[in-house]
C-alpha cells in the first residue's frame, strides 16, 4: 500500500504514541437466540434477571472503584449513569413485562428493550442521548452475557502476546478502565467523540486513543503493525523502519517537552517582548481548584456551577453556595475567580427542572434563558456571590447571552439583592463585576454593545463555534467542519477582542481554544491577554506564551484572519509559530505544508 492508503485519519482524544500490533475486540451485544419459556417459568425468568441486574451492579461497583483508583474521583462519576440504568424502573419493568407477556426469556427480553431504547434515543437527536448510547450498550452487554453465562470482551488480553493497539466499533467505560497497559498501549474506536466516557477515562489513565475512525475493524486486519499517534489523530499501517524511527524520535521530543512544562509552571506568564498574559483555570468541578493552582493558574477565569444541581433532587441553598464559592476565591487569594452563572438545559437538565422535551434542546429552554424564567434560584445565586465576595475577589458571568436586555436584567437583580441584604444586616458586596460569555454569533455580533452593559466579555468557543457553523460538534461524522479556524469564527474572535479594547474593558477566552497551542498563539495575536484553560494544559500554555513575542503573534493572526480556509489559516500559524518553537514538540501534525518552509507564505 502506498503511504495516503496507510495512513487512516480519526478524532485524536489521548494524546501519546502508541506501536504494536492491532486486536480486534468485538465489543457487541451478542446474539441472543429467540426463545420462548413455558408460563411456568415465566417467574423464574424473571428472578434471573433480577440475579442478573444484582451480580452486575456488583461488577460496576468495582469497575467505578478502580476507576476512581487509576483514573480519579471525577472520572469514576462515569460510571454512576450505568449503575442508574440498572435501576431504572421503567426500563426495568419494561423488560420484566416482556417476559411475563411474551414468555421471552431474560436475556431475550433484555435484548429487546436495549434495541427499543436505543432507536428511541438516536431518533431523538440529543447529544446527552447519543452519548449516553455507549453506557447503554455496555451494560447490555454486561447484564445479557451475565444470563449467557459467556465472559466478557475485557479478557481479550489474556491471548495477546506482546503489547497491543485495541480495535473496536465502540469502546465502553467499563471495558477502557480494565485495560491492563502491559498489554494494551493505544485504542482505536469507529464510534465517539472527545466528550465520550471511555475517551475521559482513555486521557486520564494516560492510553493514547483515536476515537470517530469509521470503517476501522473492516481496514485494519487484526496483527497489523500500526503506529497510533493519539495527539495527530492518525494511525499508520505497516510502517517502515523509518518511519518507526522518526514516531520513536517525536515520542523522544514529547517527554522532554514534558520536562520543560514542570520548569514553566513556577516561572511567570510573560512574552519574550515583556507583555504578561494572565493564565487562569478552568475549574468544573471542587476536586479541580488543587489542579489548577498546582499548575500555577493566577485566578480561575470559568468556574462551572452546574454540580450543585445536576443529580440533585433539591436546589443548593444560599448557604452552600456561598460558602463554595468563598471556598474558591480564597484559594486564588489575589486573584480572581470568574463564577458563571447555571448554564442548565440543553445536555444539563436536573431533576428540580424537567421540562418537555425540545426537538432542538441546543436552541431551547437553558442557560440565561432559565435563570431569568426561575428568578427565586438565580436571585439564590446571585445573593450568594454577594456574600461569598466579602473575602473574595469574585466575578459573575452569564452564559448565551443574545440580548441586551439579559444583562440589564441580571444587573437590576444584582443591585436589588444587594439592597436586600443590606437591610437584612447580612454582610455582602454591593456588587461585583458583571461579565458577558460571548458563545453565540449574536453576541459577537453585538460586542460594542454589550460591553457598554457589561465590565468584562469573555468568549466560550466550543459553542461560539458550534452555532456559527452550524455543526453539532459531538458528531464523528462533522469532526473536520467543527473548527475554531474558519475564517467566520476568526472574524467574530477579532470583532470581540477589538469592541473590548475601544472600550478600555478586558476581553477573555475561557473555551477549549485556549487550551491548544497554536489557537493560544493565535488568541494573543488577536489581542486577548487573559486565557483560561484546562488545568492540566496551564504548563504547556505558559511555556508556549514564553516562547513568542507580540508582534510574532500580531503578524500570524493578521494573515490568518485574511486566509480562505481554515486549513490555510492553520498553515499559516504554523509557518509562524516554528520561527520560534520546534513543532513537533507541540503536535506532531504540525509540520510546514510542502514548499512552505521557508521564505514568505503567501494567501
Amino acid at each position: 500500500m502506498s503511504p495516503p492508503d496507510r495512513l487512516l485519519k480519526g478524532i485524536g482524544v489521548s494524546p501519546g504514541i502508541a506501536m504494536g500490533p492491532t486486536v480486534t475486540v468485538r465489543w457487541a451485544l451478542p446474539e441472543v437466540p429467540h426463545r420462548v419459556v413455558p408460563r411456568t417459568q415465566v417467574e423464574k425468568e424473571v428472578r434471573r434477571l433480577r440475579a442478573a441486574l444484582k451480580d452486575v451492579r456488583g461488577q460496576l461497583s468495582e469497575l467505578r472503584a478502580r476507576a476512581e483508583d487509576r483514573a480519579g474521583v471525577d472520572e469514576a462519576r462515569i460510571f454512576d449513569a450505568q449503575l442508574l440504568m440498572l435501576e431504572d424502573k421503567e426500563f426495568i419493568g419494561g423488560v420484566a413485562e416482556l417476559i411475563r407477556e411474551n414468555h421471552f426469556t431474560a436475556e431475550k427480553a433484555f435484548e429487546f428493550k436495549t434495541l427499543e431504547v436505543r432507536d428511541l434515543w438516536t431518533a431523538a437527536g440529543n447529544p446527552l442521548l447519543k452519548e449516553r448510547l455507549a453506557d447503554l450498550t455496555g451494560v447490555a452487554i454486561r447484564v445479557i452475557q451475565h444470563l449467557m453465562h459467556r465472559r466478557g470482551g475485557a479478557d481479550v488480553w489474556e491471548s495477546l502476546s506482546e503489547p497491543s493497539i485495541l480495535v473496536a466499533r465502540e469502546l465502553s467505560p467499563g471495558l477502557t478502565v480494565q485495560l491492563d497497559r502491559a498489554h494494551v498501549v493505544g485504542l482505536i474506536s469507529e464510534e465517539g467523540t472527545r466528550t465520550s466516557h471511555a475517551a475521559i477515562l482513555a486521557h486520564s489513565i494516560g492510553i493514547p486513543a483515536i476515537f470517530g475512525l469509521r470503517g476501522a475493524v473492516a481496514r485494519i486486519r487484526s496483527g497489523t503493525k500500526a503506529i497510533l499517534d493519539g495527539t495527530r489523530g492518525t494511525v499508520l499501517l505497516d510502517p517502515t523502519p523509518a518511519e518507526i524511527e522518526e514516531a520513536q524520535g517525536r515520542d523522544t521530543r514529547r517527554r522532554e517537552l514534558s520536562t520543560r512544562l514542570e520548569e514553566a509552571v513556577a516561572q511567570e506568564s510573560v512574552t519574550l517582548d515583556g507583555v504578561h498574559i494572565a493564565l487562569r483555570g478552568n475549574v468544573d468541578l471542587p476536586d479541580e481548584v488543587a489542579a489548577a493552582k498546582v499548575h500555577g493558574a493566577e485566578g480561575v477565569g470559568l468556574l462551572r456551577t452546574e454540580f450543585l444541581i445536576t443529580g440533585h433532587s433539591e436546589l443548593p441553598s444560599e448557604d452552600e453556595q456561598a460558602k463554595y464559592f468563598q471556598h474558591v476565591g480564597e484559594a486564588f487569594a489575589g486573584h480572581p475567580v470568574v463564577i458563571r452563572t447555571y448554564d442548565l438545559g440543553g445536555d444539563k437538565f436536573p431533576a428540580p427542572f424537567r421540562g418537555s422535551p425540545e426537538a432542538n434542546p441546543f436552541l431551547g429552554w437553558r442557560a440565561i434563558r432559565v435563570c431569568l424564567d426561575e428568578p427565586e434560584m438565580f436571585r439564590t445565586q446571585i445573593r450568594a456571590v454577594l456574600r461569598a465576595a466579602v473575602t473574595a475577589n469574585l466575578h459573575l458571568m452569564i452564559p448565551l447571552v443574545t440580548r441586551l436586555d439579559e444583562v440589564e436584567r441580571t444587573l437590576e437583580m444584582m443591585q436589588e439583592e444587594a439592597a436586600r441584604l443590606e437591610q437584612e444586616g447580612i454582610a455582602a458586596a454591593k456588587s461585583v463585576p458583571l461579565g458577558v460569555m460571548v458563545e453565540t454569533p449574536a453576541a459577537a455580533v453585538l460586542a460594542d454593545r454589550l460591553v457598554e452593559v457589561s465590565d468584562f466579555l469573555s468568549v466560550g468557543t466550543n459553542d461560539l463555534t458550534q452555532y456559527t457553523l452550524v455543526v453539532d460538534r459531538g458528531n464523528a461524522r462533522l469532526a473536520d467542519r467543527f473548527t475554531p479556524h474558519d475564517p467566520s469564527v476568526l472574524r467574530l474572535l477579532k470583532f470581540v477582542a477589538e469592541a473590548a479594547r475601544s472600550a478600555g474593558k478586558p476581553a477573555s477566552v475561557c473555551g477549549e481554544m485556549a487550551s491548544e497551542p497554536l489557537s493560544a498563539f493565535l488568541l494573543l495575536g488577536l489581542g486577548y491577554d487573559t486565557l483560561s484553560v484546562a488545568p492540566p494544559a496551564l504548563p504547556f500554555i505558559k511555556w508556549l506564551i514564553r516562547q513568542v513575542t507580540t508582534a510574532q503573534a500580531r503578524a500570524a493572526a493578521d494573515a490568518a484572519l485574511a486566509a480562505r480556509s481554515a486549513e490555510l489559516a492553520l498553515d499559516i500559524l504554523r509557518f509562524a509559530l516554528a520561527e520560534a518553537v520546534d513543532l513537533t514538540l507541540l503536535d506532531p501534525d504540525a509540520r510546514l505544508p510542502a514548499g512552505r518552509r521557508s521564505g514568505s507564505l503567501k494567501l
